[in-house]
């Protein structure tokens, strides 16, 4: 698998109706560290049937674990996007159950702070990992269907019957993915209709229709009021029609080589035997758990990522204001909100950037693919931001400065003007090394001043302080004061840009300080300081 993560790093949140499958199959690729769930009954239950698998209650307490690297899960839909969000702030890499949440706001929010601290965040679409799915895409892809006219789903059963989501959300979420996936594009509207009948306000069976600028049409019914469960996608072409039966016990995808002849100007249908397409034999959950590895140890995105997960929330949230407004037509042609960050005209910013609200980039500079900039952080006249650099929130990058690719700056970081950052050791123009990057990481609040150069592969610490015209090459501690070429240690800084003057005592005994300015008291012990209280 390459890179791969080490074992039993993954915890399960949520063990009940469908989380036990994650157990089973996690379990089973040897990566399960944890099972968590509230239900004390339902965890007895796994003692011997996952040996060397921790058991919890508490979920704060296995997200501050540090061995858990990811987490899975697989909760009630209400409570997605406050246990999501506080997974990724504790750092953990997340797949959690469709929905992503219940509305764009909140998932749009998890999907930027995600990019915001480098970590994976993946939706259980299932559907998108089963070979048959798979299969159809690539018929669609390489026109065996010819164009694409109409595409129409079903998911129809008897029950489950939910009290804090409708139908729609329940059920609908596989099948938009699925057509989103097949056609590549977004609606451009979006309508529904449907109806109440066990639970006032809660949708039981809904109509979700769905046109594409493309000139494809298609419709989703979905139904808890249902007389026997049916899983039906079909996609109708003008060359061949394809039927994915997800109910099928055997020959789940089929294929239709139906005609139209034009027989005096009238279409006459010829209709042909259905071909059955040969489709491996796998589970559609385990190649969804395996995917989610593979992404850990990969640091690549899944198929089914956070911003997949975010488009069907847009479909869902215009469906769901079209059924409370009696089937109103919802346009769609803005569905990507709207730049609430300021690039100067002659700013460049490319493809597939992330830049948070609030942030302002100036005249010249060029924010490169794969970027990610916070909230509210001031980027300079002619600065360079290189591939999947990750910047936090709050961070000021003055004139002339370039933050090459393998540079991380934390929140609330300083970079002064003309400042430089490496990522190459020993380069050479006639030789390629951009597989021997070397990670530099600036922790939240340090100052780097204007003309330093920090050599890459070093780490400055917390509120560290580099003087102008330092040269950096050693790591730097917390609120350390460096500089000089090569930078060394002169003192310690407060949080507030501040020299501390320590009390002279026995090495042996910690020595404290007061900032002059801000009041805060620190200690210092063996060579470390630290703030107290």
């Amino acid at each position: 698998m390459g890179n791969q993560i080490n074992n039993k790093n993954i915890a399960c949140i949520g063990a009940g109706y469908w989380g036990k499958n994650l157990v089973r199959n996690f379990f089973s690729l040897g990566v399960l560290h944890t099972i968590c769930d509230r239900d004390e009954e339902i965890l007895k239950r796994f003692n011997e049937t996952y040996p060397g698998v921790l058991l919890k209650t508490n979920i704060t307490e296995v997200l501050k674990d540090s061995a858990i690297q990811a987490v899975a899960i697989a909760t009630p839909a209400e409570t997605h996007f406050a246990l999501v969000k506080q997974a990724l702030d504790m750092g953990k890499d997340v797949m959690v159950e469709k929905p992503l949440a219940l509305s764009v706001q909140e998932g749009e929010e998890l999907v930027s702070l995600a990019r915001l601290k480098g970590k994976i965040l993946m939706v259980g679409h299932i559907l998108a990992y089963h070979p048959g799915i798979l299969k159809l895409k690539e018929l669609v892809s390489k026109g065996e269907l010819g164009k694409i006219n109409y595409v129409y789903s079903n998911r129809l059963n008897l029950g489950k019957f939910r009290k804090e989501e409708n139908i729609l959300w329940s059920f609908a979420p596989h099948d938009i993915s699925v057509i989103l996936m097949l056609l590549g594009e977004m609606p451009v509207e979006v309508s529904a209709s449907g109806g109440s009948y066990l639970q006032s306000e809660i949708f039981d069976v809904t109509v979700t229709n769905m046109r594409f600028a493309s000139g494809v049409r298609a419709h989703i019914f979905v139904s808890w009021l249902h007389p026997f469960k049916e899983q039906k996608l079909i996609v109708v072409g003008d060359n061949k029609m394809a039927v994915f039966d997800d109910v099928a016990p055997k020959d789940k995808l089929l294929l239709f080589e139906h005609r139209i002849d034009w027989i005096d100007r009238q279409p006459v249908p010829r209709k042909e035997d259905a071909r059955i397409i040969e489709l491996p034999s796998a589970e559609p959950l385990n190649e969804e758990c395996v995917q989610f590895v593979r992404s850990i140890a990969t640091r690549q995105n899944p198929p089914t990522d956070g911003e997949e997960g975010a488009r069907v929330l847009r479909v869902l949230e215009a469906s769901h204001k079209s059924l409370k407004n009696n089937g109103l037509v919802i346009p769609l042609t803005n569905a990507l909100p709207s730049l609430k960050y300021f690039v100067h005209e002659t700013g460049i910013v490319d493809e597939n950037c992330f830049i948070g609200e609030g942030t302002k980039i100036w005249h010249f500079s060029h924010i490169m693919d794969g970027a990610v900039i916070g909230k509210n952080c001031s980027i300079g006249q002619n600065v360079f931001i290189g591939r999947n650099v990750r910047i936090g929130n709050n961070v000021k990058v003055q004139n002339n400065v370039s933050v090459f690719e393998a540079v991380t700056l934390e929140d609330n970081v300083f970079c002064g003007p003309s400042s430089v950052f490496t990522n190459v050791l020993n380069p050479r123009s006639s030789i390629s090394r951009k597989d021997e990057f070397r990670n530099t990481l600036v922790k939240e609040g340090a100052t780097i001043g204007a003309n330093a150069t920090i050599v890459c592969g070093h780490t400055v610490g917390r509120f560290a302080f580099i003087g102008a015209g330092s040269v950096v090459t050693e790591d730097v501690p917390d609120f350390a004061l460096v500089f000089g070429n090569p930078g060394r240690m002169h003192g310690w800084m407060c949080a507030c840009g501040i020299k501390l003057l320590f009390s002279s005592s026995s090495k042996k005994k910690a020595q404290s300080a007061t900032c002059s300015a801000c009041g805060k008291l620190y200690e210092k012990k063996a060579e470390k300081i630290s703030p107290v209280g």
